[in-house]
């Protein structure tokens, strides 16, 4: 095995705070890695006390900062939802310890019957931070964030995973569509974004359910955003009827609450749709990019149903028809034009 010059270092950095936190050093345990070059790492404590165990993160500089996640962490919490307290920080090196909310992911913990629970509570919190929200405190998620995003799909997933090069006519067509797209979600109100509000960054816990993970990259963007990638996450499966009665139940809270969203559901399930869909082409990018330039294969098979939610938003919309072309022509699917007399 090859050394890891990394976990030594951040060993190293545990035992000068080993006394302080009671830290068991010879627990310490991988607990999660992420698509990015961050890992977590569990320890435990060596004798009882208010911690039972802790979450190290190695985030290896200069690929990786700690500053927004210690930032946004606070921002969270003064919202007053459950997020990992920063205990300590060594930001030069790229160290943090912080508070463990244990290992339960909503992933693991959703099925029918605990799911219109576990959505309810998520969507709660979701409302607190969006009520916390106030502009010039994060990134914004503006157009020309939104446009990158949307430019990994013909780059990654179209060019490099497909092999499928496109006519001047398509290329025009899809610019066309992501125009549309932006148009919509620019349109919303912003509030904060955690950007992977889903079922493998919320954590099942006791109280304050649920906790919350991986919001370093959050920003000040469209509302419906986190939404969409709650209720049509990437790894986890629901009939529309369900996603339509968790949507409603949110836009309910969130208008009593006096959120910005829009006083019609059917608009507002429009520009979730809208939203979801700008989410659903920049995930197929993503994947195809943490396969081809990262070698990591994991999310291949977590393709085909981002790209069933796309399919199933842009045949919805007639604006969205030189979409639904491009994606026949990947499923080489042949519609005839019409009838012939």
């Amino acid at each position: 095995m090859k050394t890891d010059n990394r976990l030594s270092e951040l060993n190293n950095w545990l035992a000068t705070l080993a006394t302080k936190w009671s830290i068991d050093l010879s627990s310490t345990h991988p607990a999660s890695s992420d698509a990015s070059f961050r890992r977590y790492f569990r320890v435990l404590a060596s004798q009882n006390g208010q911690n039972k165990s802790f979450i190290v993160m190695d985030a290896p500089p200069p690929q990786e900062d700690t500053r927004p996640f210690i930032h946004i962490a606070g921002l969270l919490g003064q919202s007053g939802v459950n997020v990992p307290t920063v205990l300590e920080a060594d930001i030069e090196k790229g160290f943090l310890l912080l508070s463990d909310l244990g290992h339960q992911t909503y992933l693991s913990a959703l099925n029918p019957d605990s799911a219109p629970k576990l959505y309810q509570d998520a969507s709660s919190a979701l409302i607190k931070i969006q009520l916390a929200s106030k502009p010039g405190q994060i990134p914004n998620y503006d157009q020309a964030l939104l446009q990158r995003e949307l430019d990994l799909f013909p780059e990654w997933y179209l060019g490099k995973h497909l092999q499928l090069t496109l006519s001047e006519a398509e290329k025009q067509d899809l610019a066309k569509v992501f125009s549309l797209i932006l148009e919509n979600n620019l349109a919303q109100a912003p509030v904060f974004v955690h950007r992977d509000y889903h079922s493998r960054n919320l954590m099942v816990t006791e109280s304050n359910n649920p906790g919350i993970l991986d919001f370093q990259d959050a920003v000040y963007g469209p509302i419906t955003y986190d939404l969409a990638s709650l209720f049509r996450d990437a790894y986890i499966e629901w009939e529309e009827p369900e996603q339509m009665d968790w949507l409603i139940r949110y836009w309910d809270m969130a208008r009593k609450a006096g959120l910005p969203v829009q006083h019609e559901f059917g608009e507002f399930y429009r520009d979730f749709e809208w939203m979801g869909l700008q989410r659903h082409l920049k995930v197929l990018g993503i994947f195809a990019r943490l396969y081809h330039r990262d070698g990591k294969d994991g999310y291949l098979k977590d393709m085909p149903l981002v790209f069933k939610y796309t399919r199933k938003v842009a045949e919805r919309y007639i604006q969205l028809k030189p979409l639904v072309r491009l994606l026949d022509r990947i499923e080489g699917i042949d519609h005839p034009d019409g009838l012939t007399f």
